[in-house]
């Protein structure tokens, strides 16, 4: 056998047990990668879907954050606590004033008296012992009622001297509108009257303690008839329905008048009807009338404020 063939068959048998050996190397990598992928898939197997656990983390996480809206029949939900109301940085509503009409100037309201009669006053009421008198000039009525309410708290006073003291002008909520010898029906600034601030001035001025008050409500003024206070009112009229007037002065204020204004004194009430003394008439009007004819210019009086 020559050299070349005796060296490869050396190589042969040298090389058969180097190729069992990969062989078996190769069997048992490929029985390893067999063994591990079956192992895979039964552990895939016994898990949940990817899904399914993305869905339990979440209801995990909520049910941790926010509690269960059900409640159980044997426990009582603990009450939630409301968190206190943040105060508001708008500033607070501005109060609207109530236009005024421009059809008619409104009555400006006097101050409703702080000093309240202790009387209560009852179903009804009558004072005694006022006395009234003829009025000694056609326009004269504002000083005849004050002259006889003075009198009935014991201040005597002659009814032109009243007058006199009156001040005059052509703004009835200032003075004496007028020729006090004039015709009764007109309006300013033809002859007509006064209203009742100049006169319960005056009546000061002789030291009684006379209010002006528009609008008395009708309970004060049923507390003065109760206490034994007659109330000087304005009324149209012998306590009749009339029409207001507006009007404005010289001066620029307007006001409310009334064609035959009048000045009478209440002297008592009951739920039906109010007792006037009307100069030296005395009479009842019913509580409507009444209202009607005393409302023309803004229930207007003259009270007790001792």
């Amino acid at each position: 056998m020559s050299n070349i063939r005796r060296w490869r068959t050396s190589q042969v048998r040298e090389g058969t047990p180097k190729r069992r050996a990969w062989s078996w190397r190769l069997l048992l990598g490929g029985a390893l990668i067999v063994t591990v992928a079956l192992s895979g898939i039964i552990v895939a197997s016994m898990m949940p879907p990817l899904h399914a656990l993305a869905v339990s983390s979440l209801e995990e996480i909520t049910a941790t954050a926010m509690p269960s809206a059900v409640h159980t029949e044997t426990g009582t939900p603990s009450p939630t606590v409301s968190p206190s109301p943040t105060p508001s940085s708008s500033p607070s509503p501005t109060a609207s004033l109530s236009p005024t009409s421009t059809l008619t100037p409104s009555l400006t309201p006097s101050p409703i008296p702080t000093r309240f009669v202790t009387a209560t006053p009852g179903k009804r009421a009558q004072i005694e012992g006022l006395v009234g008198h003829k009025q000694s000039m056609p326009l004269s009525c504002e000083a005849s009622a004050a002259v006889d309410w003075a009198a009935y708290f014991g201040i005597r006073i002659d009814e032109e001297a009243f007058f006199d003291r009156l001040p005059k002008s052509d703004n009835p909520d200032r003075g004496f509108v007028g020729d006090v010898h004039g015709s009764w029906g007109r309006i300013p600034p033809n002859a007509y009257g006064v209203h009742a601030k100049p006169v319960a001035q005056t009546l000061r001025s002789w030291g009684l303690p006379a209010r002006a008050v528009r609008p008395l409500p009708w309970d004060i003024l049923r507390a003065e008839i109760a206490a034994g206070q007659p109330v000087i009112v304005w009324v149209v009229g012998h306590v009749e329905s009339g029409t207001p007037v507006p009007y404005t002065a010289s001066d620029g204020e307007e006001m409310i008048v009334s064609r035959y204004e009048h000045t009478v004194i209440v002297t008592g009430y009951t739920p039906e009807t109010v007792t006037i003394l009307d100069g030296e008439k005395t009479y009842t009007r019913s509580l409507k009338q009444f209202f009607d004819s005393w409302g023309v210019l803004g229930e207007m009086a003259i009270i007790w404020d001792g």
